[in-house]
């Protein structure tokens, strides 16, 4: 053939596979069917197909021409196909006798038994789809040709290109369908939702109002089309909503505005508006055409923060600590705790949040529980007068009522717990029936001495010296309870002053006025701390007693006192120490049981001014016989203040007595 019927016969078929694939109104596997047929003449071959690969399997999509076995519908393993070979080419693959190609395998060339092979691959959305494909039984004495390999190339880019058109079209018409579903669900929505939604362009201007604008603001939507919202707003909100839309037809959104906004009634009607920017075609970057957003009505609920917001800063500046518990939970969790709670416990708030009141028992706490939640259960408030627990272990006496809140239905929701700090009356009390329990106790036994002792020296013609002596010495010793008692009382009644004590000074006068009246006890003084005690003037009289005790009960004088102070943490600790007998196990009870125990003839009065006087600012006390058997170790504990630390800030609640 002749080089121009050649170029003319190539321009030919070419002109045949364009208009194939132009014919938009056929669909794309009958416009690459035509294409085959146009390749089958184009070529001097048997067959074309157009092939499918998913999963390792080739599927024949369109076969045509006149091999019986090249039916479209049939599928083989890829591994037994020619097509594998064009997938790993980047270039047509071109057989001229498939039984001699080494790129054909065996198996393929049993399964089909082609001669000649000429394939191009079809790439759709960057991902190989599969083959076009043109074959004869028998081989070729040629080779294909380069135009022939163009023109396979062409129907395979021409049919890659519709293939992936309709695959675009298929995934824009689905989602043109989802798109229009939505809107119809979003319309019936919004014309149905309590809230106003709404479109505003960028003249200020509503575009699209939903039917809730009648029942919020008591407008026919219909009426508000093409207002300005600017016309709506008070004053008082103008600022806000001006700067809203700025930020919205800047590009960002905008969250929780509350604007008032003027009703169709002349009230006030307060909105919480959020609102976000609309760009066309939904693709960030572009000018933003409108703002959308959703109006909520929150007249109601601003006047009901305002109302709790009034009761709420009662309850939070409140000295009484108040704290609700979630009773719908186990364990009646907290959800809410004032300032004065946290102060009356050492809990942070968020530290107590979600725990249960019981993380303030503690070994003294004594509720029965089951009586508690019975009165709980009957609707009825429970006060009581427990025994608590500071975050760092400090008991306190409170007098706690807790009070059930129902809901509409009648069913216990929450628990209001209302605590005050009761210890210093506790403490009182205490020390009242103390007193009253020792005078009765000491004032019956020893006046029937006296008056025993009177009757045997009325009966005596001569004045016995041993009887005048007991006498004597009860009638000091009831004169010494006396005065014990009183001392006690004094100090009780003084005002809780707490004051920076400097230890060293503290101590110091201390030992000097025990050395004026016992000269011959020795002292040992060590001080290692450079921090001072909060505490008050009464604590040197606490020294005193702590050092009287340890001289006057030992019997083999001279008596040796150790005093030391050191850092212990967050507190101070000051020991005295003697090498003497110990206390009466009467008197270190009191302290080691944690409770008051019968007292005779004044014994432990020392003790419990020692004790008052520390619990009372904060601390605690300790009294026991040294390790080696001989002598007792009495230990005190009180804040710390640090140089340059205000008294205020380490000050601490008194703790009930003997810890």
């Amino acid at each position: 053939m002749k080089t121009d019927d050649a170029d003319a016969l190539h321009s030919h078929y070419r002109e045949r596979v364009y208009r194939a694939f132009a014919d938009q109104g056929i669909d794309v596997e009958t416009r690459i069917e035509r294409a085959l047929r146009a390749g089958i003449e184009r070529l001097g071959v048997d067959g074309g197909a157009l092939t499918r690969v998913e999963d390792g399997v080739q599927h024949l999509v369109r076969a045509v021409g006149s091999i019986d076995h090249l039916r479209a519908g049939d599928s083989c393993p890829l591994d037994r196909a020619y097509c594998r070979a064009t997938l790993e080419s980047d270039s047509p693959l071109s057989v001229r006798d498939a039984g001699s190609d080494d790129r054909i395998s065996d198996a393929a060339y049993r399964t089909f038994g082609f001669g000649c092979y000429l394939g191009s691959k079809l790439v759709v959305d960057g991902e190989a789809y599969g083959t076009v494909c043109f074959v004869s039984e028998g081989g070729r004495d040629r080779p294909f040709s380069e135009a022939e390999r163009l023109f396979v190339e062409l129907v395979a880019g021409l049919a890659s290109q519709a293939l992936e058109r309709r695959t675009y079209e298929s995934r824009l018409r689905s989602r043109t369908d989802r798109l229009r579903e939505e809107k119809r669900r979003l319309e019936g929505i919004t014309e149905t939702t309590f809230d106003v939604i709404y479109r505003i362009d960028a003249a200020t201007e509503f575009t699209y109002v939903s039917a809730a604008a009648e029942r919020v603001v008591g407008y026919d939507p219909v009426d508000l089309h093409g207002e300005s919202f600017g016309d709506y707003i008070v004053p008082d909100s103008y600022p806000d909503a001006l700067e809203a839309f700025r930020t919205v037809f800047g590009g960002d959104p905008v969250e929780g505005v509350e604007l008032g906004f003027r009703g169709g009634d002349g009230e006030i009607v307060v909105l919480e508006v959020n609102v976000r920017p609309v760009y066309e075609d939904d693709e960030r970057g572009e000018e933003v055409v409108e703002a959308q957003g959703v109006a909520r009505d929150v007249t109601a609920r601003k006047e009901r923060e305002e109302e709790l917001r009034v009761g709420g800063r009662a309850i939070s500046d409140a000295n009484l600590g108040i704290s609700i518990a979630d009773a719908t939970r186990p364990g009646f969790p907290i959800v809410y705790a004032n300032d004065a709670f946290g102060r009356l416990t050492g809990y942070r708030v968020d530290e107590i949040t979600g725990e249960s009141w019981t993380r303030l028992d503690g070994p003294g706490t004594d509720l029965d529980m089951a009586s508690f939640r019975e009165r709980i259960d009957d609707h009825e408030s429970v006060t009581r007068e427990l025994l608590a627990y500071r975050k760092d272990g400090t008991p306190f006496w409170t007098r706690a009522t807790v009070t059930p809140v129902e809901d509409e239905s009648g069913s216990i929701t929450h628990l209001v717990g209302f605590m005050d700090d009761v210890t210093e009356r506790k403490r009182t009390e205490r020390l009242i029936e103390l007193l009253n329990r020792v005078l009765r106790h000491n004032l019956r036994n020893d006046m029937n001495v006296l008056v025993g002792y009177a009757g045997m020296l009325a009966d005596s013609s001569d004045a016995d010296s041993d009887l005048v002596d007991v006498i004597h010495r009860t009638a000091s010793e009831l004169l010494k309870l006396s005065e014990s008692a009183r001392e006690l009382e004094r100090v009780a009644r003084r005002d809780r002053t707490p004051t920076r004590v400097d230890v060293e000074s503290v101590v110091a006068d201390a030992v000097d006025r025990q050395r004026a009246t016992h000269p011959d006890a020795q002292f040992d003084v060590t001080v290692s701390t450079d921090r001072g005690i909060c505490a008050g003037a009464e604590l040197g009289r606490a020294l005193d007693e702590l050092l009287g005790n340890a001289i006057e009960h030992d019997s083999d004088p001279p008596t040796r006192v150790s005093i030391t102070s050191a850092d212990d943490g967050d507190e101070v600790e000051v020991t005295v120490v003697d090498d003497g007998p110990g206390l009466p196990e009467m008197e270190t009870a009191i302290v080691e049981s944690g409770r008051e125990t019968p007292l005779e003839h004044g014994n432990g009065l020392g003790l419990w001014l020692v004790n008052w006087v520390v619990t009372r600012y904060g601390g605690s006390f300790q009294i026991e016989t040294s390790p080696d058997g001989h002598g007792t170790v009495a230990t005190v504990r009180l804040p710390a203040i640090a140089p340059g630390e205000s008294v205020e800030t380490a000050a601490r609640r008194p703790t009930t007595l003997f810890r």
